[in-house]
């Protein structure tokens, strides 16, 4: 037994999003010092060249990160690069301070190890990450940065927000998604419309002086035929990747009480939807994936990557298992390897589609 599963019937009986700002400030303080940094560094990272994946000009040095939603603001990216993930995505930033939703907006699904979330972009602003990235300095693996609207946008102010998150905080990313398929915010216009995407990506395009890797982040909803038409997009922009995907508003197969919630749900019920988006893109596109959704073991990260993700991230799954998820999972990801025959991830994705 993990001291995690035995603190973690005590953080369960706080609010969802109460239990996650304490988790955080114990995060920023176990990660505040070098010495505390090291130690952290030495019980949870699983160094291994088999895990290490080279992509978006970078070299991570595991597939497994934290997906975008857990630190919103890049208050914690040291902690957790030191609890051994391989990457961290900050953000969802938008360009102001955004109070989101009203709470409560984060719900735990236990009996289905899953979450509801309904947040609504909130966050500090790009002002304020800015700043923290410059003053705590970057962690020692890639960093990516989720860019958003306001809630308050109509569509041609959205163009701006985009540009002006892109603008100031490039420079600390190693990669930068455009999140157009969150179910959480105010319908002020269809996002996916196809023009107001080319619209997007053309403002970024124009921005991007300094050719920094852009990815989109789609949902698991839509059907076959619109994921293709915005891949159909994104290549013609010669953008550089995709994530997949964004939470779901299905509750299919979702036994808890707590499935009556409105917002986008995440965790195991989200597995095998994901990893079919996954599959799918990986069959029709070249472009490199990262895998998100019901990613909390080495079988359903080596799933993802089999199916033709080149990365996986994870939140849900790290606030059911804890501090040691990465380095538990990277551990199962060598034997599974090592039990298949390949010799490091790279050569594991797609494995599945041959």
């Amino acid at each position: 037994m993990t001291l995690y599963s035995r603190v973690r019937p005590l953080a369960f009986t706080l609010p969802a999003e109460t239990a996650h700002e304490l988790g955080k400030r114990a995060l920023r303080a176990a990660g505040s010092t070098r010495p505390t940094r090291a130690a952290l560094r030495y019980a949870y990272r699983v160094d291994d060249p088999a895990l290490e994946v080279d992509l978006f000009g970078a070299t991570f040095p595991n597939p497994v990160g934290v997906a975008a939603g857990f630190d919103k603001n890049a208050e914690v990216t040291h902690s957790l690069e030191s609890l051994g993930f391989g990457f961290v995505e900050v953000g969802t930033v938008t360009p102001y301070p955004q109070r989101g939703n009203e709470k409560p907006r984060l719900f735990r699904l236990r009996e289905d190890e899953a979450m509801v979330n309904r947040m609504g972009f909130n966050g500090h602003g790009m002002e304020r990450v800015k700043e923290r990235l410059r003053r705590d300095g970057l962690p020692r693996i890639p960093l990516g940065v989720n860019v958003g609207k306001m809630n308050t946008s109509n569509e041609a102010e959205a163009l701006e927000d985009y540009r002006r998150v892109f603008d100031r905080l490039s420079p600390f990313a190693d990669y930068v998604v455009v999140n157009v398929s969150c179910p959480n915010t105010p319908d002020e216009f269809d996002e996916d419309d196809p023009e107001h995407l080319r619209a997007i990506f053309e403002t970024l395009e124009a921005e991007n002086d300094a050719g920094k890797p852009i990815l989109v982040k789609i949902g698991p909803d839509s059907p076959e035929e619109s994921v293709l038409d915005l891949v159909d997009i994104v290549e013609a922009f010669d953008l550089d990747g995709v994530v997949a995907t964004n939470t779901t508003t299905s509750r299919d197969g979702v036994r808890s009480p707590q499935r009556e919630e409105w917002g986008g749900l995440s965790g195991t019920p989200l597995r095998d939807r994901s990893t079919a988006v996954v599959r799918t893109l990986a069959a029709y596109t070249d472009l490199p994936i990262i895998g998100v959704g019901g990613v909390d073991s080495p079988e359903s990260a080596y799933e993802k990557i089999r199916a033709g993700a080149s990365l996986v991230q994870l939140y849900t799954g790290f606030v059911y298992h804890g501090p040691s998820t990465a380095k538990r999972i990277n551990r199962g990801l060598l034997e599974l390897l090592e039990r298949d025959g390949f010799s490091s991830v790279e050569e594991a994705v797609g494995a599945d589609l041959e």
